[in-house]
């Protein structure tokens, strides 16, 4: 290990020291390396095994990877999706004592896919909608906390399977800058510009690949970032004025922004001289309303239309037992115990990694609807995980870690004549299953 080797990191994992840092990410043994999909990068990206957990580690400046360092660091205490930072390394030299890139060391994100891995033979137009309303939210929340993104894309964007829609996660914050002051129109427009132009490039690059559903306008796919931004973004900002003898709109516009996921933390209320009308501007917004409801309530920490659909179950159950005036707690404990718990223990171990216990759980429950709605009566529960495992879940290939055969073949593409790019998306893998 080369005496000048710099390492960064807010807890140092003895396993960083065992990592052929001396060689070049391109020339990694094969004993390194995990297979995963990932998407483009400007700059070379491989996976790694790190103490029995998977990293991804990027070569690059010492200034840069600090700096996005720095920045996941930052953005993780505003509790915005994105990946965990782990290390920097830097100092880094050959056997000659040649100087290598610097590396910024990520963990990798479990259960996430990076979009090119989210469908095999075509995109479909429905699937193509769901990453792109997942970015929209992404960027909306980006964007509240002061965050200028620079180039958002779906390749710099890692997906996650959230109740039948996508969480997106941001992976790539080299270009970023956090305002605290918070971002002018300028920025945002810009940012939802460079959104627009990135999108409809890379489902283009889809469509010369043959990926692309006959029919799908990938002009329009793209657009469809820009009227779902608006809209999210309308609903967290906007002023609204009524009557002051319809106060009950208040308790409206919060439910509102609720249901699209948002708390609010302040409201500003004003009312006219004569005290006729009252105006409305929600401040300080963070997503994860029913995040947080199903933590406090279970400690489970799942995505937000995951714990939506979790928290509806949970509001049925406590109907079904004839507990609605009991202790909201107490009954969230016996739903854990009497109905979650059982069904994600159900899960044979071979299967576990399939999906994570939250998508298992709404899966069970979409399935035991299709079956009881074929059947014209309500299905057992049991009878149901034995369907839903032997018919559904055993066919779908693992998405906690997707491993494969270690590679140390790297492809280079160019996206323009004057950036390289890596792309390790294998073409040859059927992911038929994941969509």
């Amino acid at each position: 290990m080369p005496d000048a080797l710099s390492i960064t990191a807010s807890s140092v994992d003895p396993g960083l020291l065992t990592l052929p840092w001396s060689t070049t990410l391109a020339d990694w043994p094969s004993s390194n390396i995990v297979y995963l999909p990932k998407g483009i990068s400007r700059h070379l990206v491989r996976f790694a095994s790190l103490s029995g957990r998977v990293v991804a580690i990027k070569e690059t400046t010492e200034q840069m990877a600090r700096r996005e360092y720095d920045m996941l660091g930052n953005l993780s205490r505003l509790d915005v999706p994105c990946v965990q930072r782990v290390a920097v390394i830097a100092g880094r030299t050959d056997a000659a004592g040649d100087p290598l890139p610097a590396a910024l060391v990520t963990a990798h994100l479990k259960f996430s896919l990076p979009y090119r891995a989210l469908f095999t033979q075509v995109l479909r137009p429905d699937t193509a909608t769901r990453l792109v309303d997942a970015l929209a939210a992404l960027l909306v929340n980006l964007h509240n906390v002061g965050f200028f993104w620079g180039d958002v894309s779906l390749s710099n964007t890692l997906f996650r399977r959230d109740a039948g829609a996508f969480a997106a996660y941001l992976v790539d914050a080299e270009t970023g800058e956090l305002h605290e002051s918070g971002l002018t129109p300028g920025q945002r427009a810009h940012d939802l510009d460079v959104a627009r132009t990135n999108i409809a490039g890379e489902i283009m690059d889809l469509e010369a690949g043959g990926r692309l559903e006959g029919g799908v306008d990938a002009i329009a796919i793209a657009d469809g970032i820009v009227s779902s931004y608006h809209a999210l973004w309308a609903a967290l900002t906007d002023r609204e004025s009524f009557g002051a003898d319809e106060v009950w709109r208040i308790t409206e516009r919060v439910q509102r922004l609720n249901d699209l996921g948002f708390d609010i933390g302040e409201m500003s209320i004003k009312t006219t001289e004569d005290g006729t009308r009252v105006s409305i501007q929600p401040k300080v917004v963070d997503a994860g309303h029913h995040t947080r409801r199903l933590i406090r309530l279970t400690g489970l920490d799942v995505e937000e239309n995951q714990a939506r659909r979790l928290l509806n179950d949970l509001d049925e159950f406590r109907a079904r037992v004839s507990r609605l005036g009991d202790d909201e707690e107490m009954v969230a404990h016996e739903w854990l115990t009497r109905v979650f718990e059982p069904v994600v223990k159900s899960i044979p171990w071979d299967l576990r990694a399939k999906l994570e216990p939250a998508e298992v759980f709404h899966q069970v429950l979409e399935h035991r609807w299709y079956m009881s709605q074929a059947r014209g009566r309500s299905v057992p529960l049991a009878e149901v995980l034995t369907s839903y495992i032997d018919d559904v879940l055993r066919h779908r290939r693992d998405e906690a870690t997707l491993m494969g055969p270690p590679t140390e073949t790297v492809s280079l593409a160019v996206i323009t004549a004057s950036t390289p790019v890596v792309d390790d998306d294998e073409d040859d893998i059927d992911w038929r299953d994941l969509v």
